[in-house]
């Protein structure tokens, strides 16, 4: 199918479409041998409460957004690569059912369908698109996810000193390691963590002594295995017979010293056949 519609005019109507609904705030979304799948309307479970939001399957990428006026204006657009992309179907809460997680590196996430059924045809669209993509690029599936955040409302104290009620005057913060809900206090460090900004970000008390344990772990591993190498070059000394042919500026510098909290009304706009 995805080969059937790649560069043919209607698929390029239909991309053109999506980019025009996303104005110009959104990125071109049209390149060469991309396919647009199917679109629908799932529950996107923010931090402050659950949001239709509008989703479009390509056959690399997953994109998302507001929706401002159905099927003419969208914004706040996010670009997914599918390659990056791993899928966990969740249990039914009393407020939300249907429910699965789209997991990636840099931001994991909870969405809702409308049905069961249509639950089941964007997780199999889905993983059927990503087991294409990695086949073609001989990538692994991605192992390491963002952690999901926890909304604000799953709970009125902070989840790690559980002392601190939250109120108007008292703010609710996520941990950008763990997602859980915490308190200034319990959530005054940050940790520069490149897979998901080149900025320092905010992380709890405890991940953040977990991640400088981590960190410490890492440097002492690289000490070792560099360690080895650094002794033969300072035991080196290079021959100062007289039939060397170097002077002494030639010679051989040294080396400097040197809790999980997740578990594992419109309706689909049908895919194409």
């Amino acid at each position: 199918m995805m080969d059937h519609l790649a560069n043919t005019e209607i698929n390029s109507q239909r991309i053109a479409a999506v980019e025009n609904c996303f104005g110009a705030s959104g990125q071109p979304l049209a390149l060469p041998g991309r396919v647009l799948l199917g679109e629908g309307i799932l529950t996107k479970e923010c931090r402050k409460k659950p949001k239709p939001r509008i989703f479009f399957l390509f056959n690399d990428i997953l994109v998302y957004g507001s929706i401002v006026i159905n099927k003419r204006k969208y914004n706040s657009q996010h670009i997914i690569p599918l390659e990056d992309v791993t899928l966990e179907t969740l249990p039914d809460t009393l407020q939300m059912k249907n429910r699965w997680m789209i997991k990636t590196s840099k931001k994991s996430f909870v969405v809702s369908a409308a049905s069961l059924t249509e639950r089941k045809e964007w997780i199999s669209h889905l993983e059927e698109c990503i087991k294409h993509l990695l086949t073609k690029t001989g990538r692994q599936p991605c192992t390491e996810h963002a952690a999901p955040w926890i909304p604000d409302k799953a709970t009125d104290i902070c989840m790690r000193c559980t002392q601190t009620k939250f109120s108007t005057l008292t703010r609710r913060h996520h941990c950008r390691k763990c997602g859980f809900v915490v308190c200034a206090d319990c959530s005054r460090q940050r940790f520069l963590m490149p897979r998901l900004s080149p900025k320092p970000l905010r992380v709890c008390n405890l991940c953040y002594r977990q991640l400088l344990a981590d960190k410490k772990k890492e440097a002492e591993a690289d000490r070792r295995q560099t360690e080895p190498i650094r002794s033969a070059v300072q035991g080196y000394e290079p021959s100062s017979g007289d039939d060397s042919d170097k002077s002494d500026d030639e010679k051989a510098e040294q080396w400097p010293a040197d809790t999980e909290f997740y578990t594992s009304e419109v309706s689909w706009s049908s895919f194409h056949s």
